[in-house]
């Protein structure tokens, strides 16, 4: 049974930072691309950074370069989302998603909040 358990979300000071972890289970992590999305209310869930199976390659939203980060421990079977000086406007539920040439898996989200 595949699984996508995201964690480490919660609320944060603008300035702050998060880490999110995505444990996968059922599915050949390392040959997955592994990627962050996110969803504000009233807007379309958007892709935030990916990460190819072996980590080489990384690609970031422009709205997120230089402030998060992507990576990978193939040997744990986790993805992680190092979020570093957050705005409001990253405020979302963020979403892992497990992804190859023919299927594409989702976790439930876990919920960041940046106010004050």
């Amino acid at each position: 049974q595949v699984q996508l358990v995201e964690s480490g979300g919660g609320l944060v000071q603008p300035g702050g930072s998060l880490r999110l972890s995505c444990a996968a289970s059922g599915f050949t992590f390392s040959s997955y691309r592994m990627s962050w999305y996110r969803q504000a209310p009233g807007k379309e869930r958007e892709s935030v950074a990916s990460i190819t199976g072996t980590g080489g390659i990384t690609n970031y939203a422009d709205s997120v370069k230089g402030r998060f980060t992507i990576s990978r421990d193939n040997a744990r079977n986790t993805v992680y989302l190092q979020m570093n000086s957050l705005k409001p406007e990253d405020t979302a539920v963020y979403y892992c998603k497990g992804q190859n040439y023919i299927y594409n898996y989702w976790g439930q989200g876990t919920q960041v909040t940046v106010s004050s």
